[in-house]
This record gives structure tokens, sequence and C-alpha cells, in this order.
């Protein structure tokens, strides 16, 4: 008996090593049968927080829970075999300490399985990226426009629109790099700025509305498909899911209501009774 082959899967490392190269291809992705379209085709899924809005009804992403995280995280590393997994932290889960933080990342890796997580690292997270590391949980970190900060911000705005606010930014992302992240999300800032930060950080840049000179994309998968009536501005839609969904299931109830599904053929019949049969 032939043994089947083991699939490799991405780590941090190989994703690490793509700065300047080939670029890095991500999107986000929250359920089994998902993540196993997409896995052949991304360097990295990610399970973002995202699930709160796009999955779950949210107005922001400010009420995931980590259980809810780790549930999503499950099913997406069943559905994966080939590309490296990263979860969010969701909000509340590791601003308190690096101990705090700690605790949860570590539970969202056993019970998921998964390879990393990702935090959004203002100011503040150098210490906590640092004190992850240093414990064997890899770190991806998040500067730019942070949708969990949205309460602070008024709303989900660009960054990078002032002098003060580019050095800012750039500043978030060089203690993050600093503290050993294994790249770094870069979201909502001006063209200029995410170049900057690109040739500034010495670990890959994923740039989600920020620019083509990113060491790599992200967009959340609901978006690039087209299941939304509105979406950001950065995103392009390579699809129109809403519409085919949309006329599926009006065939369906046109069916159902016409009497005409099921049909003969999504129906059982007996079978003949066998001569003998004694059942």
């Amino acid at each position: 008996m032939s043994r089947q082959t083991k699939i490799k899967r991405i780590t941090a490392a190989d994703i690490a090593a793509r700065k300047g190269g080939e670029p890095i291809v991500a999107l986000t992705a929250y359920d089994a049968p998902t993540a196993e379209i997409l896995d052949q085709h991304c360097d990295v899924l990610l399970v973002g927080d995202s699930l709160g809005m796009v999955v779950h009804g949210l107005p922001s992403t400010v009420g995931v829970t980590l259980e809810m995280m780790i549930l999503h995280g499950q099913a997406v590393m069943r559905g994966a075999q080939k590309a490296m997994v990263v979860i969010d932290m969701p909000f509340g889960s590791y601003e308190e300490s690096p101990e705090q933080a700690f605790a949860n990342a570590s539970r969202i890796m056993k019970e998921t399985g998964a390879q990393a997580i990702k935090i959004e690292s203002g100011a503040y997270a150098a210490e906590t990226v640092s004190f992850l590391v240093q414990r064997g949980i890899p770190v991806m970190g998040h500067i730019g426009l942070r949708p969990q900060a949205v309460n602070v911000a008024g709303g989900f705005r660009a960054k990078g629109r002032s002098t003060q606010e580019c050095a800012d930014v750039l500043e978030e992302a060089e203690a993050t790099a600093k503290a050993g992240a294994f790249a770094i999300v870069v979201e909502g800032v001006a063209e200029d700025l995410a170049n900057q930060i690109t040739a500034a950080v010495s670990v890959p840049t994923i740039g989600i509305g920020a620019s083509s000179s990113c060491d790599g994309q992200i967009l959340v998968t609901q978006d690039m498909l087209g299941l939304f009536d509105w979406t950001p501005k950065f995103v392009k839609r390579y699809g129109d899911l809403k519409s085919v969904i949309d006329k599926a299931a009006g065939d369906y109830a046109a069916e159902v209501r016409s009497r005409s599904f099921p049909a003969e053929g999504q129906v059982y019949s007996l079978k003949p009774k066998l001569v003998g049969d004694t059942a």
C-alpha cells in the first residue's frame, strides 16, 4: 500500500523569507469548504476578526469573542492543508498585559492547530509581540487602519493623511518589526506611506488598501467575491457571488412553489420486491 504524500504547510519562516521576493497571496477564510477552495491559491489564510461583520452581521469587530475565533479557526484548519493559517486575536484578548496575551494566544494555537496569531499592533504592543515570540508564538502585526480601534478613530478612516500621522504609523511598523513579528499587515494607508514602510522594515508587508509595492496583498474574501452591495474603495471585485446566490435561491423558490422540485431525479422509490423475498 502506498503511503499518501503529506503536504508541507507554509510556515512563518517561509513567509518571512519572502521579503522583497515573490508576492505573498493572502485571503480571509472562516469555514472549512471555503478554506479548501482558497488553499491551493493562497500562501496565507487569515481567520480575521472581520468574521464578526461579514459572517455574524455585527457592526464592527469589537464584539468578536475568543470563542468565535477558535471555532472558525478550527473549521479553517480542517479545510486548509498547504496555506499558513493565522488567527486574529479579538479585541480585549491581548491588550491588558503580555501575560494575558500569551494565555489567550496559546489557547488559540492549542485548540486550533494554527501556525500564528495576528494582533493590531499600536505603539503599546511591541512588548507584547516580543513576549509572545520569545515564548514560541509567531506573530503577524497589523498597523495603519486598525478596525478594533474604530471607536477611538471615529470610524474606518484611512491613515497617513498628515505628516504626524505618517510618522506615527511608520513608528508602529518599525517597532512591530523590531519586536519580532514575522510579517505586518498594512491597512488603509496612503500609498507613499505604505511604500516607505515596506522599504523601512525588514519583514514582509501585506497590504490591504495600501500599495502594490507591499510584499503581499490580502482582501476579505466576501468583499472580493462580491457578496455585499458596498465594499471599501480598495477592494477589487473578482466575482459577483451575491447575484449568483440570489438567482439560485430565486429559481429554487419558484420550483418549490410550482411543485416542479423535487422531480423524478431527486426522489427515492421503493425497490421492486424480488421473488422469494420474505422481508
